[in-house]
């Protein structure tokens, strides 16, 4: 930042004056003209077309090239945050541009305890204006359109920007097409009504207004099959509404249907709180493979059996967000890699035909034959962030990084009253052939202290994005 100078005010305010001046100038012409003025614009097809500066679209130029190489992050969750931050930081000479098309973050980490009143929408919420303004980058609230990689420039509703760095943060989107086909309508109902609340949105301001209104009856939950955002999670949701409905005595059954064979991770621990604290509450149905929903019937026909429902979360399976399929690097099938995910250097976490494109967070695809997936987390995303800002500041150094992988930690709340929680740890390192293994290690007891770590861990990782 630059030391501030009165000379740049008083020539500002000149400026300022001068077109004050002449807008006033053209203003009173207009008025005199009247009519006649009037009509001759409506019957101009150039002059309809005008408009102000500040409202753009997409064959405008957004942000003009300056001096300075450009570092483009195109979604604003755990990890776009972050590496904004972090490029900041590591490489000062770099312009920064965060692209995000929501106007205030909201976090889907913690958000479980939110939908039951264990902590209040300020804890899940953040101000993106004021942490650009911290960090020196440049945060712009549009929609992102296209993205072209062969001209390194992205469209957005706004106007076009060019990049050196293209960074995807594009979180997740929900597959309907592998349950409704082409058939949107359906879809939109779906979403409507019975939304699955894991992309932040007013979806998790309707399923809250549900619970809180649910009277009774049986609630219906569908988990994605695997890989799916924050796994553990519709266990922990399960075990919250579960408690809310027995704090409040509200006569409702949960029915969870698991695509997978068993509750995991932390089996054990979601295992003891369904039948401990929620023996008649909870119903868990494995191998539960979703061949049908009817979101109009409220029928589910699934490889377990068919179930009605009176109210549903319906977590539909999980791909990459939009901005992977826009930016070309998700797998098309049958290319021999696997699809619906970003094909990405498992190392290096840029796409494997262009070293200029990154990907972290919940987009990445395969990284390692032996566990598959990294977990789709926002502790994950967020050490991404941190990982790929640091690789990036490397080469504007002119060196090649070193590897860097991730860790990752999950708490997960089962009770309210009183407060207790299980949690899980991810470990990484690459062995002698080159392919990154994964340690787990599940904390499977009930503890109030595991609350008291969960609340710290997400204060210091907000902390590490906001603050």
């Amino acid at each position: 930042m630059t030391q501030h100078d009165n000379r740049h005010d008083t020539n500002d305010r000149r400026r300022f004056l001068k077109a004050a001046g002449g807008l006033a100038a053209v203003t009173a012409t207009a008025a005199a003209a009247g009519p006649a003025l009037a009509q001759a614009n409506s019957n101009d097809p150039a002059s309809a077309r005008t408009l102000p500066f500040f409202i753009g679209s997409s064959g405008d130029v957004l942000l003009a090239r300056g001096n300075r190489r450009r570092v483009v992050i195109c979604g604003g969750g755990w990890g776009g945050v972050t590496a904004a931050k972090y490029l900041r930081q590591y490489a000062p000479d770099l312009e920064v541009v965060l692209l995000e098309r929501n106007p205030v973050f909201f976090s889907c980490p913690m958000s479980n305890k939110w939908l039951v009143d264990q902590v209040d929408v300020q804890f899940l919420t953040h101000d993106y204006l004021a942490v650009s303004e911290k960090y020196d980058y440049r945060f712009i609230q549009t929609e992102i359109l296209e993205i072209e990689r062969d001209r390194k420039t992205v469209i957005t509703a706004a106007g076009s920007l060019a990049y050196d760095y293209l960074i995807l943060a594009p979180g997740i989107r929900y597959n309907y097409e592998a349950w409704f086909a082409n058939d949107r309508r359906i879809a939109d109902v779906t979403r409507a009504r019975y939304p699955a609340a894991y992309i932040p949105n007013a979806e998790h301001f309707h399923l809250k207004n549900a619970l809180q209104s649910f009277k009774g009856g049986d609630l219906v939950m569908t988990l994605p099959p695997p890989p799916q955002r924050c796994p553990p999670s519709p266990y922990e949701r399960a075990c919250l509404i579960a408690s809310m409905f027995k704090q409040k005595k509200i006569p409702g059954r949960i029915i969870i249907l698991d695509h997978k064979n068993g509750v995991r991770p932390i089996g054990p621990g979601f295992r003891a709180a369904f039948e401990e604290l929620y023996k008649d509450i909870i119903t868990y149905v494995p191998d539960a493979r979703i061949e049908e929903v009817d979101p109009f019937k409220k029928e589910i026909r699934t490889e377990a059996g068919d179930f009605r429902f009176d109210h549903a979360i319906l977590m539909a399976p999980h791909q990459a967000g939009d901005l992977a399929w826009k930016a070309g690097v998700v797998p098309a099938p049958g290319s021999g890699r696997p699809s619906g995910w970003a094909d990405v250097d498992p190392l290096f976490l840029h796409d494997r035909n262009d070293k200029d494109v990154y990907v972290i967070g919940d987009a990445v695809g395969f990284v390692s034959p032996q566990f598959a997936f990294y977990p789709k987390a926002g502790h994950v995303a967020n050490r991404h962030a941190r990982i790929v800002a640091r690789y990036i500041a490397e080469r504007e150094a002119g060196r090649e990084p070193n590897y860097i992988l991730p860790d990752n930690l999950c708490f997960m709340m089962v009770n309210t009253n009183p407060q207790e929680g299980i949690s899980v740890q991810f470990d990484y390192k690459v062995n002698g052939e080159g392919i990154i293994e994964q340690t787990q290690l599940d904390f499977n007891e009930r503890k109030p202290e595991t609350i008291l770590e969960d609340f710290k861990w997400a204060q210091l990782i907000y902390e590490d994005m906001f603050s």
